[in-house]
């Protein structure tokens, strides 16, 4: 500690969030100092040491974390680490990036959140909105930290955040303009004390709204009409169980748009590029934020002509032998295998697993007995999805990726489907989904048409 400064504000963790949050503070004039248990992460300390930095990996101090002025932890770092309470309890205050980011940010701001979705639907409202004219600064949760947005030379006219309930459990200032809650199902459990503690962090999103801001809400979430009471802000509607009276209405025949100025279907055949009934609820609540913030309805129509969903959500693989395959690897809780296995009849070949996240897998079981051919369990997981599935269907265990695609292989026939779609955190094999997805698509991809793949 002696080379550290007497008095400093300690960012905790030096991935992307990290990183961004060090340089911004920096930026200003702060005296900042980063840390990361990770002793790997020597090139992200050496661009922050040539800022003039303080930087320390490989190991924490409680001294540090008690002499520090304020903490801001990354929002992966969960809050009880031992060295985050200890400090907290003798005063430290703890703030998140949603809150530093508020503190100096002037541009209107669109925060999605949500279990399931919120990247598809930030893209959405992204880009109805840049085809209306409006430039978007997209970030967040999404990838690329919101201060980054606060460190260009040319401010955009709205930002427009995927915003998760890690960041919103440190929020006490943040407060959108316009704000989308577009589902709340099991996740994270691992990090909640319950389910209703999860709820709350994601209704949270509200807490500062005013009058003058506008909420869009999922009309089916529990407790909808007890929780919305508690909003300020004007609510818009979005339901595909039945017809909203303010907001948008998701059917068959596509989406019916009605709110004070608007009165509008989104035809089905404009909803195409985006298959299952999560999709239209997606674009539903897309388009009640994008026209919340000036878009037009020409502007959200040319969008959704020319979308294309982001890799890892239910993504096209290839076909071989006439099997399909498809890269879900997005799909980290259960709520989202359902809606994947939505998008098919039949004929599933369903491959789960990872890192469990204290979910329960025993809501899938209905719709793996009328979709699914197999079930197979990977990594960690393995032995609780056999355990669950037993009797439903025929269910196997494999430990590895290539393991689990030449299982599913063997039980595949002409006309069946294997799925990627794990309902687990990436962490016991991947550093994460996105890494896992691509690992699936290599090895689809490097398949022979009449071979089983038996190498890595």
């Amino acid at each position: 500690m002696r080379h550290f400064p007497d008095t400093y504000e300690l960012v905790v963790g030096l991935g992307v969030c990290g990183i961004s949050m060090a340089r911004f503070l920096n930026s200003l004039g702060h005296c900042v100092v980063a840390t990361d248990i990770d002793g790997t992460k020597t090139r992200e300390a050496a661009a922050l040491k040539e800022l003039g930095i303080p930087v320390r990996i490989g190991s924490h101090g409680q001294k540090m974390f008690d002499k520090a002025s304020i903490i801001i932890p990354s929002p992966g770092i969960p809050l009880d680490m031992p060295f985050i309470r200890s400090a907290r309890a003798k005063g430290v205050p703890v703030k998140g990036e949603l809150d530093i980011f508020a503190l100096y940010n002037t541009t209107p701001v669109i925060a999605i959140t949500g279990t399931n979705g919120k990247t598809t639907t930030t893209e959405l409202v992204a880009a109805m909105l840049e085809a209306s004219g409006i430039s978007c600064f997209v970030g967040g949760n999404i990838g690329t930290p919101l201060v980054e947005h606060l460190m260009q030379d040319r401010q955009k006219d709205v930002v427009v955040a995927e915003i998760s309930s890690f960041q919103l459990d440190l929020a006490d200032i943040f407060r959108p303009d316009v704000a989308a809650l577009l589902n709340i199902a099991q996740d994270h459990l691992d990090r909640y004390p319950d389910f209703a503690a999860y709820a709350d962090s994601k209704w949270s999103v509200f807490k500062n709204m005013t009058a003058l801001d506008t909420a869009v809400v999922n009309a089916a979430i529990k407790n909808f009409s007890t929780r919305t009471k508690a909003i300020c802000a004007g609510i818009l509607e979005f339901s595909s169980t039945g017809p909203v009276t303010r907001g948008a209405s998701v059917h068959k025949m596509g989406i019916d748009i009605r709110t004070k100025k608007i009165n509008d279907t989104l035809a089905a055949d404009t909803l195409a590029m985006l298959p299952g009934i999560h999709n239209r609820e997606n674009i539903a609540a897309a388009a009640l934020v994008a026209l919340s913030c000036g878009a037009t309805m020409a502007g959200i129509r040319q969008a959704l002509n020319e979308f294309t969903l982001s890799d890892h959500r239910i993504a096209f693989v290839r076909e071989i032998d006439g099997i399909r395959f498809y890269n879900d690897s997005k799909a980290t809780n259960v709520d989202a295998v359902l809606r994947a296995l939505e998008s098919f009849e039949s004929n599933v070949i369903l491959i789960l697993g990872g890192r469990e996240k204290g979910l329960d897998f025993a809501p899938l079981v209905p719709e793996v007995k009328a979709r699914a051919k197999a079930v197979i369990g990977m990594g960690e997981a393995a032995g609780h999805i056999m355990e669950t599935f037993d009797g439903i269907c025929p269910a196997y265990a494999c430990p590895d990726m290539i393991c689990a695609v030449n299982r599913a292989v063997s039980l595949s026939g002409r006309g069946d489907v294997v799925l990627l779609s794990p309902a687990c955190a990436s962490f016991d094999l991947y550093a994460n989904y996105q890494e896992r997805g691509k690992d699936f698509s290599r090895i689809v991809n490097a398949m022979v048409p009449g071979q089983e793949l038996c190498h890595g």
